[in-house]
């Protein structure tokens, strides 16, 4: 199933140009989805220094990098059908700038503040301009109650928001607060408030294996996980390799040093399948 029908490519940019997101039509089958929760899962019970927890020092809110160590998530990142809707949202070749699993664990997957992506790689990896697209891959199911993204649409257009000032910058905490509840850099809640009610809000749910794009400078939330079920979200972020920073400093699982355009390959264990679930909320 390949993006490459122009028709199809052509309104999945439209939409992601205009409202700083899209819902791309295909999904990973259930054996697929199956295998990267096994991988995923393993990963998890490690102690590695890719390995975030939560404020408990046991739950795992994400994992990063994977796709350095394990070869379905290396697999994954050049699939075709997703290297190729990267590089035609960015107008070029792309390589993996990030690789990162965000868990919400049943009853205890805390909220991500409304902050933009871009915020934490200009500020902190010296990345030149918001050229990159993330691409989520929903490892379980998503709905209302289990912390699904929220989302603002157009509010990518906006440039960076409530950026704060150097010397607060000065009293971070290094990049474990990019990854943690308390994050850096953040959107006011009044900002958001006020985005929100002129531009709306979007739920991003849907069933595993469901995929959405995302701009990096789109204001973005989730709340705490309120129900029984986990919410994995696998999200792997594309940047135009004319668009890599020069000198970026925080790790390496967080920052990919190799700006080598990825090169498309095929895996018989990741498959897609057209998706006809209903459009989000």
């Amino acid at each position: 199933m390949a993006f490459a029908v122009e028709p199809a490519v052509s309104d999945l940019k439209s939409d992601y140009d205009r409202e700083g997101w899209c819902k791309i039509p295909h999904r990973f089958d259930d054996d697929t989805i199956g295998l990267l929760r096994e991988r995923i899962d393993s990963i998890c019970s490690r102690r590695r220094p890719e390995v975030v927890y939560e404020k408990d020092g046991e739950t795992v809110r994400a994992v990063h990098g994977c796709h350095a160590f394990d070869d379905v998530c290396a697999a994954l990142v050049r699939h075709p059908q997703l290297v190729s809707l990267a590089e035609a949202l960015l107008g070029g070749p792309v390589y993996v700038y990030q690789f990162k699993v965000n868990l919400k664990q049943a009853h205890e997957g805390a909220a991500w503040p409304w902050h933009q992506d871009f915020a934490f790689w200009s500020e902190e990896d010296g990345m030149p301009r918001p050229d990159a697209v993330n691409i989520a891959v929903s490892l379980d199911d998503v709905h209302e109650d289990n912390g699904p993204l929220v989302v603002i649409p157009g509010s990518h257009t906006l440039g960076l928001l409530d950026l704060p000032a150097m010397a607060d910058k000065d009293d971070r905490n290094g990049w474990k607060q990019h990854v943690s509840a308390d994050l850096t850099y953040t959107v006011t809640g009044s900002r958001a408030e006020s985005l929100a009610r002129e531009h709306g809000k979007v739920l991003i749910t849907g069933r595993a294996g469901s995929l959405h794009a995302f701009h990096p400078s789109i204001v973005h939330s989730s709340s705490n996980n309120l129900s029984a079920d986990r919410r994995a979200l696998l999200l792997i972020t594309y940047n135009a390799v004319a668009n890599a920073p020069a000198h970026p400093m925080r790790p390496k699982f967080l920052v990919e040093r190799d700006a080598t355009a990825t090169t498309p390959s095929s895996d018989g264990r990741l498959r897609l399948v057209p998706d006809a679930s209903p459009s989000d909320s």
